[in-house]
């Protein structure tokens, strides 16, 4: 009886809005609904922070690609650009040419690279 007595009294403490069966649902479903379930607060916003990922990645790309066919509709159109094409890029040369690569000093690398 003792037990039970004990469970009495730390019963009545408890306020009444706490015993509201109503309450209890609301709590027990929002748990439930904001750690156990699938799609919980922690799984929604690292699919967030995946979607800004893609969204900028796809930026990039459309941006490049853009890029890409404007220098493609270049190289179609002036054969002076696809000379100067080829011989920057697959170090190309005519015959009677010799060809010297002179790298460029570091610094202006890196403001080229920091532009694009």
């Amino acid at each position: 009886m003792g037990h039970s007595i004990l469970i009495m009294k730390l019963l009545t403490h408890i306020p009444a809005w706490l015993k509201n069966k109503y309450v209890i649902a609301i709590a027990v479903f929002a748990a439930i609904m904001l750690f156990f379930d699938k799609n919980d607060v922690f799984t929604q916003s690292a699919r967030n922070r995946q979607l800004k990922d893609l969204q900028e990645s796809k930026q990039y790309y459309t941006d490049q690609i853009a890029s890409e066919r404007k220098e493609l509709e270049q190289l179609k159109s002036n054969p002076g650009t696809l000379e100067k094409y080829a011989r920057e890029k697959y170090l190309m040369k005519r015959d009677n040419e010799d060809l010297f690569l002179i790298p460029e000093p570091a610094e202006k690398q890196d403001e080229q690279a920091s532009a694009q």
